[in-house]
């Protein structure tokens, strides 16, 4: 099982005030980690760093192989390409389509042939059970339809690792339920999946390894 995580005594810091401190923990393949506390325990900000957001202060830090403290500006996109993210706001592209929204993000990150771009679209929208919405704005969509879009965008790249700050947060609970199973289905098919969320009745219903966040922390649970 490959190591894509690991933190030792790692501190974040934002605006030059602690936001987390001595940070240890690893995660690997195919893990699906939930990371729970309340708002602004600083979730937000540890996924952040996973993805170079938010520079390391102190300690160790790895992650897809890359030396976060010392990660050079011109290597950030490239570590980003291997992960794909999950907002809780969507963030999606209210100028154009599903279809012409998932085909920006191949063009952005350096996909050339046409074929292969519009397969690699209709499989992440068949997976999420979305290819016969292709079509449609995200404004004429649910929130449910468009956390799916979302789930699909970020698969696009095969990722390695996937994070999702509170994606369940603007959904109704069967929804949500239903977001949260498709979170495992993708961690059993190799891609690590890390969930920040304060739904405790969401973690218990589909449970997995649990960190939580207080008083500067980081802990297993």
């Amino acid at each position: 099982m490959e190591q894509l995580i690991n933190y030792s005594g790692v501190e974040l810091h934002r605006n030059h005030i602690v936001v987390l401190k001595n940070i240890n923990l690893t995660v690997n393949t195919g893990e699906l980690v939930y990371l729970t506390g309340k708002v602004g325990s600083g979730k937000s900000s540890f996924l952040k760093s996973l993805y170079a957001e938010i520079p390391i202060a102190a300690g160790k830090a790895d992650v897809l192989g890359r030396d976060m403290v010392t990660i050079k500006r011109k290597e950030i996109p490239f570590l980003r390409r291997e992960i794909g993210i999950v907002f809780q706001d969507f963030r999606l592209l209210s100028d154009r389509n599903v279809y012409d929204n998932l085909m920006f993000v191949l063009d952005a990150t350096g996909w050339k042939d046409k074929a292969e771009k519009c397969e690699r679209l209709e499989q992440v929208l068949r997976d999420v059970g979305m290819l016969n919405k292709s079509y449609k704005m995200p404004q004429e969509l649910s929130g449910g339809e468009q956390q799916r879009i979302v789930m699909a965008r970020a698969m696009l790249n095969h990722p390695r690792l996937i994070l999702a700050d509170e994606p369940t947060g603007n959904l109704d609970p069967e929804t949500g339920s239903k977001i949260m199973k498709r979170f495992h289905e993708i961690a059993e098919s190799g891609t690590a999946v890390i969930v920040a969320t304060h739904n405790i009745s969401l973690v218990k219903q589909y449970p997995a390894r649990e960190l939580k966040c207080f008083d500067k922390h980081i802990e297993e649970k």
